[in-house]
């Protein structure tokens, strides 16, 4: 039998504007509204709102919290100040990726944790079986509603000033107390807004009052696509490595975290293939697990509303990674050209 399907508490909100939903990562969650392609455009163009309150977030605190954080997270985390956050990964002991996440660091020594849906509670068992004396891991994601709001005009239309990227601080909008975080997964300027669970539904009708498209899960995914940010499960999971899949930047190999062993010595020695962006070049759209030529693999692949063409990412063997290379991806039987490019693969011209 079926487990039921878990709401945000903006379920109702998705019904009335018409929302096409859909199971994800054990949710019921808008895949579009009046479509993807017009919801992608609006971000990309002007301002989206997204319903990210899926996304798990814990609480990890006490006065041995940064340096058991810093034992399980990749990135070095002393290097974040209060009101500063950081893209990370929760790494096994293989090196695998069990989880790409935001930290972000709260006053005296408290951090937020925001995960992906699908590895809240995975992420939540791995840190508490391994909490360390002086510091608790709490699971506090049902308390929260997260709304992103992703575009060249959302600061402007949420009236907030600039701020640096990868910093927080508390606000109000329409006299709601909202988080302010200056991060998302969109490539576009804008920022997440986490709430208290009860305020989500005012908050979601604030931002859309001021202009926002709703946007689906859809225009999530090409949005990050065309920006080359990885989806866990797809591009990056416990299987895969993070030099391999281009994240050693997110990696401070210079500190003890798990599974830094197996990951120095694959620096050392060069990945032996690559995680590389790529566009079709024939009339053509990848999807995850076509196989290229010569021993790869698609993990991600769409059809880009901003470039009209199939775009994708996928593994390769390391010394086939060089951008402007050519790929073959086998469309349901049919070879189909690619080229490798730079990341990311949509660039807006200046």
């Amino acid at each position: 039998m079926e487990a039921t399907l878990k709401r945000t508490p903006l379920y109702a909100r998705h019904l009335s504007l018409g929302a096409r939903m859909v199971p994800f990562a054990g949710w019921e969650m808008p895949v579009q509204y009046e479509g993807v392609i017009p919801e992608h455009r609006a971000v990309r163009s002007d301002c989206g709102a997204f319903d990210v309150s899926h996304m798990g977030q814990l609480h990890v605190e006490g006065p041995t919290a940064l340096t058991f954080l810093q034992e399980m997270l990749s990135n070095d985390l002393a290097k974040a100040d209060d009101g500063e956050a950081q893209y990370t990964l929760l790494t096994n002991e293989q090196g695998g990726i069990l989880d790409d996440l935001i930290a972000y660091r709260l006053a005296h020594g408290q951090y937020l944790l925001v995960v992906n849906a699908s590895n809240r509670e995975p992420g939540y068992d791995w840190l508490k079986e391994r909490e360390a004396r002086g510091s608790e891991v709490r699971d506090a994601s049902d308390e929260y509603g997260l709304i992103a709001v992703q575009g060249p005009q959302s600061l402007e239309r949420l009236e907030l000033p600039e701020a640096p990227a990868f910093t927080h601080a508390m606000g109000e909008l329409e006299g709601i107390e909202v988080m302010i975080c200056r991060t998302g997964y969109t490539g576009e300027t804008g920022v997440e807004l986490c709430c208290a669970a009860e305020d989500a539904a005012a908050l979601w009708d604030c931002v859309l009052a001021r202009g926002a498209v709703p946007c689906g899960l859809g225009a999530r995914d090409t949005l990050r696509l065309e920006v080359c940010y990885p989806l866990h499960g797809n591009d990056i999971t416990p299987e895969t490595d993070p030099i391999s899949a281009g994240l050693g930047w997110a990696c401070d190999l210079a500190k003890d975290f798990t599974g830094v062993e197996l990951l120095r010595a694959i620096k050392e020695d060069g990945p032996g293939r690559k995680l590389v962006p790529f566009v079709m070049e024939e009339k053509a759209v990848p999807r995850q697990g076509m196989p290229i030529e010569g021993g790869g693999e698609v993990t991600s692949g769409t059809h880009s509303p901003m470039l009209d063409r199939g775009i994708g990412m996928g593994y390769v063997p390391a010394e086939s990674a060089a951008p402007d290379s050519e790929l073959v991806v086998d469309v349901r039987g049919k070879p189909r050209r690619a080229r490798i490019v730079k990341k990311p693969i949509y660039r807006k011209e200046s």
